[in-house]
């Protein structure tokens, strides 16, 4: 029987790869990322978890018209087994920031960009300069050499982070120790992230009713206020909350020490900023780039309807992840990715995402990276690694990357 015209055009869709998303040595990049970017931009995978297989997106352009076109839904995930890289969501499904499409997204995102405001940072910012050096006065007091995430990178955004939720310091730690749990990738992480996230719903739970019976000037306050006029419901209110706590602590944790990792093994680099500092904000924004933050990919998407991308033509109810890290590194839009470049000036980084789902806590990132670095290069001229670089240990089994120490001397 002859081909239908139509048919015939539609190239057959590639094999389905699997990506076992190992655990790779320092900042290398994935090489699975690598091949498919040069090789096949737009392909079709299967992780460790979940049915069925997905599309996953490497190119810049490809990965920014993927996360901004409503044609590809977050809320369409919801309630399917797609196949993925942990056994349960970090947040809820049904009610988080994450799984929701505009316009209903926007109505959450307004209550949350009520306490992401230029002003609320510049409050914020100086308790923040304040805790890292107070952070910096006990290494100092301690004397080299002295474990860097230890000291600072572990504690600084934990504290930021707290103060910003609105959480009591003294209740803090089993708050960290449940982000971490919810963010396993390894071969037990089913149970451990059950059950992490069960606590954290509790806690966050009960500091938004703590809130209403005593309002503060902070995102619990701000959450359990929008939920009390109905703006928002409790359930997303806590899901809300869920995703700055592990963003806010484990992610900003794991990146900047990775971050301050790269200067550390640059020697020309870390030169360049004490003798510029001025140049911190680019250099800040170039790391964020230039680090491969996470493992894997995050949240994917589903097609709502036929879309071709990258001569590819996905179907609709198909699943699409889309590739940050790999899309940071486009040569096509970056020359020479591969490059840590302080007078980089291209295009904007995709390290926070893209379109609806950028992260809000972007520009908290940015100040806590600055403020780390600059504080231990004003602190510590003559900073450097205290062991040689392939010594320092690296997380393992888990889906946001970083040292799990950072010896230094001085």
């Amino acid at each position: 029987m002859p081909l239908d015209p139509a048919q015939a055009a539609t190239p057959p869709p590639p094999p389905v790869r699997f990506w076992p998303v190992d655990d790779l040595p320092a900042l290398d990049p994935d090489p699975f990322l690598d091949e498919l970017l040069r090789e096949e931009p737009v392909a079709r995978i299967r992780l460790g978890h979940g049915e069925g297989h997905a599309w996953l997106v490497t190119r810049y352009e490809d990965v920014r018209f993927v996360t901004s076109d409503p044609r590809f839904s977050r809320e369409a995930v919801a309630g399917r087994d797609i196949t993925s890289m942990r056994p349960v969501p970090v947040a809820s499904q049904t009610a988080g920031l994450q799984y929701i499409d505009p316009p209903g997204h926007n109505r959450l995102r307004r209550v949350v960009a009520r306490a992401f405001t230029g002003r609320a940072m510049q409050r914020l910012r100086p308790m923040a300069e304040r805790r890292a050096a107070e952070l910096l006065d006990v290494m100092e007091d301690a004397g080299p050499p002295a474990d860097l995430m230890e000291h600072l990178h572990g504690p600084f955004p934990i504290a930021v982070v707290r103060d910003f939720l609105g959480v009591d310091e003294k209740d803090w730690h089993r708050w960290a120790a449940t982000g971490e749990a919810l963010l396993s990738a390894g071969a037990d992480a089913e149970d451990r992230a059950r059950q992490a996230a069960r606590a954290t719903r509790a806690r966050l739970a009960e500091l938004l009713r703590s809130r209403r019976e005593e309002p503060r000037d902070d995102l619990a306050g701000v959450l359990a206020l929008a939920a009390a006029e109905g703006e928002i419901t409790d359930d997303e209110a806590i899901s809300l909350a869920t995703s700055i706590q592990v963003s806010g602590g484990h992610a900003v944790r794991n990146n900047s020490g990775s971050m301050m990792y790269a200067l550390l093994t640059r020697p020309g680099h870390l030169d360049r900023l004490r003798r510029e500092p001025e140049l911190l904000p680019k250099a800040v924004d170039e790391l964020f780039r230039y680090v491969p933050h996470r493992n894997g990919v995050g949240i994917p998407r589903v097609a709502v309807e036929d879309v071709e991308v990258g001569g590819q033509l996905i179907r609709a109810g198909e699943v699409v992840y889309s590739a940050y890290v790999a899309a940071n590194r486009d040569p096509a839009v970056f020359p020479d990715p591969d490059t840590l470049d302080f007078d980089r000036s291209n295009g904007p980084h995709l390290a926070f995402g893209h379109g609806p789902h950028h992260c809000m806590a972007a520009i908290m990132a940015r100040m806590e990276a600055e403020i780390m670095i600059g504080s231990v290069l004003a602190r510590f001229p003559g900073i450097r690694l205290a062991v040689p670089p392939e010594e320092v240990e690296f997380q393992r089994q888990g889906l946001i990357r970083g040292p799990r120490t950072l010896p230094v001397t001085w």
